[in-house]
């Protein structure tokens, strides 16, 4: 707000004069000129378009990597979904050309007439397992397999009756044996009529490995299909064995993602059905056993060991104790899907991966690659992007240190003029309390003498918005002059640049603080304290202003005129014009303002058209916290409080206190804080005379309220000047500041 030429003139003369009296006031000429250098500087904001470029480039870059990092995720999860699809669309057609031979074999004549041979003898109840061994139809059936065996690459086969007896197999062993494990798993679906391939499992016969040894546990399945004699009946079920370290691993990768991708089988309980391509690597960590014939097939379970082992760290469990992988936990439970964010492996590598778990066959499917390498792109974009940050960083840093700088400079120059008590023609005495927008003093006009109070801007926060709003809050302020009203003297700036308004000094207690310290008031004096109320707001509601933060904290009980309980109604920072093209509010459209406490539910649901009836629920909600001493409604939460406002209905103040009250005043008290705003009073002058006709109006008499100042001048309680003489560098609680007319923040 500018300053006129012969206003600056004159306060420019009365400072001259001052200092003539007040050596304090003489500042020094380079004070000045820094003071001026530094307010230009500020003021200007010169300083903040470093900043504002460095964080603008800050947050292009972090959107820029944050872009290309969620363009490379998703297309890493496409991939991985691709490699997983084409892997078990291989695995089925693999699983349906097995079926399709073992159906074919068991189908063909020089296979099932010697099978069913076999399958007769052994029904036999005294036939021994070296009878069907050295048995002329095995060696038929024998003969007869070769060639399936030769052309689709079959290491063995059995042959089992209805009962799951092993009447022929590639090793004797097997020969007369029922219900073997292993066997058990797949055989029964086979009889009941299903051609099939079964899980991998531990061989119970001793078989060659990999290294030419025979031994047991050699890793083993079968595709199988049904025996039907003549007349198609079900008569035993035919297995021919395949390598699974070999066959079943090698379609399951036959499509991977990069040097560390790999594509695996696991059964329900996480334990693997193909082999791992980083077999020397598990045995390096100590997955596996450091021996020729360890393998991770039908060893190792999918297992989270916590820690990345391939760096050497060990687990703080067994592997017995340990977790499924994120992967296979959700897999066994008949889960799909892909995590491109990362997990630990096995291994307690971080990798990215896609998993499907397929019914139909008893196992899932995985396929995986190391986190480090499928994002090795974004590995570099990251030490650039790092890079990028801690050079703004460095940047920030120093332009931080200019401005620390520059901003004591600023301090030491408003010290000074603060020190010199002076701001324009009032003289400041003392500080009395600060609050978010700016700090008051008490002080006198340097002619008058009168005791003001002087509400400063921080310097720290002048900026045009703060300005504004400080400007809007006088100009509003000063257009009422209702008695109950704070009255607003006079309003300027210093030539330092230090925003200041004088107010009326306020030498009483808020209505908060009153029931705080004095607990519930008595009706007489709520209702004598309510008409005042009501008389500020009529005339600021027929000026067309509505205040919005009508609380017990922004009212003023105090001595004035001698007068006892005198009100004053504060803070009319938050005040909104009804006509909006007379007066433009600086609150954003559509926010919620006022303190929720004694907010109206239009004011929480529908800000925008609050009108003077919201005012008008706060004089209630104050009454009501006057008469009982707590709010119309608590709550743990915002919310929880906003909620009850909109919906619930309020306790009658007799009921909260467990004793009748005025029934004319409580029903004034519960109109006002009717739901509607339609249900209330139209009127603060409306308040004010149903208020007038309660029959304890006139019970709060002159001498009741000048007995109360008295006894409470004589506890000490109410006289800020006393206590701020003991402490004037000491912040006063937020009390004090309401005293001076001062929001709380």
């Amino acid at each position: 707000m500018p300053v006129p030429l012969s206003r600056r003139c004159a306060a420019g003369k009365l400072e001259s004069v001052n200092a003539r009296f007040n050596p304090r006031l003489s500042l020094s000429a380079t004070a000045r000129r820094s003071f001026t250098a530094t307010n230009v500087f500020l003021r200007k904001q010169i300083w903040v378009w470093p900043l504002v470029a460095a964080v603008l480039l800050a947050a292009i870059g972090w959107w820029v990597y944050a872009t290309v990092e969620g363009v490379m995720k998703a297309g890493a999860e496409e991939d991985l979904k691709v490699i997983l699809n084409a892997d078990v669309a291989a695995l089925q057609v693999w699983i349906k050309a097995q079926e399709s031979t073992a159906a074919m074999a068991a189908a063909d004549p020089a296979v099932r007439g010697p099978a069913m041979k076999l399958v007769e003898q052994a029904s036999a109840a005294d036939v021994a397992p070296l009878a069907l061994a050295q048995s002329p139809a095995r060696a038929e059936l024998a003969a007869a397999l070769a060639h399936w065996r030769e052309m689709h690459g079959y290491v063995g086969y059995v042959v089992a009756d209805k009962r799951m007896k092993i009447v022929a197999a590639q090793r004797d062993e097997l020969i007369g044996k029922e219900a073997l494990p292993g066997y058990a798993d797949f055989l029964p679906a086979v009889l009941a009529g299903k051609t099939i391939i079964s899980r991998p499992f531990p061989s119970i016969a001793v078989l060659r490995d990999e290294q030419g040894k025979i031994r047991s546990n050699v890793p083993t399945m079968f595709a199988a299909a049904p025996l039907r004699n003549d007349a198609g009946e079900v008569i035993g079920a035919l297995g021919l064995r395949i390598k699974p370290e070999v066959d079943f691993t090698r379609i399951l990768n036959l499509a991977r993602a990069g040097e560390s991708g790999e594509t695996y089988a696991f059964d329900g309980r996480g334990l693997l059905l193909s082999q791992s391509r980083f077999d020397d690597d598990l045995k390096r960590i100590r997955l596996l056993d450091d021996k020729p014939d360890s393998h991770s097939i039908l060893t190792l379970e999918l297992r989270d060991p916590g820690v990345d082992m391939t760096r050497g760290a060990q687990p703080p469990q067994r592997r017995s104790e340990q977790p499924l992988t994120r992967m296979a936990a959700d897999a066994t439970t008949g889960g799909s899907g892909v995590d491109a964010q990362g997990y630990r492996d096995y291994r307690g590598v971080r990798t990215v991966g896609a998993w499907t778990w397929m019914p139909q066959y008893g196992f899932g499917i995985a396929t995986e690659q190391d986190y480090d390498e499928a994002y090795a792109a974004l590995r570099v974009l990251r030490l650039a992007t790092w890079g990028m940050f801690g050079l703004l960083a460095v940047s920030a840093v120093a332009i931080f240190l200019f401005t620390v700088l520059v901003a004591r400079m600023q301090q030491a120059v408003r010290k000074a003029a603060l020190e010199a008590k002076q701001l324009g023609q009032y003289t400041l005495d003392e500080k009395i309390g600060s609050g978010g927008m700016g700090v008051v003093y008490r002080g006198h006009h340097a002619m008058l003498r009168r005791p003001t109070a002087i509400k400063l801007l921080h310097l720290e926060k002048t900026t045009a918005d703060t300005i504004g709003r400080f400007e809007r809050e006088v100009r509003i302020t000063s257009q009422l002059s209702h008695p109950n009203t704070i009255a607003i003297f006079d309003y300027g700036h210093t030539p330092e640049g230090i925003f200041y308004y004088a107010m009326e000094y306020l030498d009483g207690i808020d209505l908060e603080n009153l029931v705080k310290r004095h607990g519930p008031q008595p009706e007489r004096r709520v209702v004598r304290i309510l008409e005042q109320v009501c008389g500020s707001l009529a005339e600021a509601h027929a000026a067309g202003l509505i205040h919005r933060d009508i609380k017990p904290a922004n009212i003023v009980i105090n001595r004035r005129g001698g007068i006892c309980d005198f009100v004053k109604v504060l803070d009319f920072g938050l005040v909104k014009a009804v006509d909006s093209q007379r007066e433009t509010t600086l609150t954003a459209a559509g926010a919620m303002t006022g303190t929720p406490l004694y907010m109206s539910p239009e004011a929480i649901q529908s800000p925008d058209k609050v009108d003077a009836r919201g005012d008008l629920y706060a004089v209630g909600a104050v009454g009501y916290f006057l008469l009982t001493g707590a709010p119309v409604f608590k709550g743990e939460s915002l919310i929880e409080i906003c909620t009850k406002q909109v919906s619930e209905t309020p306790q009658a103040p007799s009921e909260r206190l467990g004793r009748p009250i005025s029934a004319g005043l409580e029903a004034i008290i519960l109109r006002c804080l009717a739901k509607a705003a339609d249900d209330r009073p139209a009127t603060a002058k409306e308040i004010a005379a149903a208020l007038a006709g309660c029959e304890t109006a006139a019970d709060w008499s002159d001498a009741d309220a000048e007995n109360w100042w008295r006894s409470e001048r004589d506890r000490k309680d109410v006289d800020v000047s006393q206590t701020m003489a003991h402490a004037p560098d000491t912040k006063v609680p937020d009390a004090t500041m309401i005293f001076t007319g001062e929001r709380r923040q």
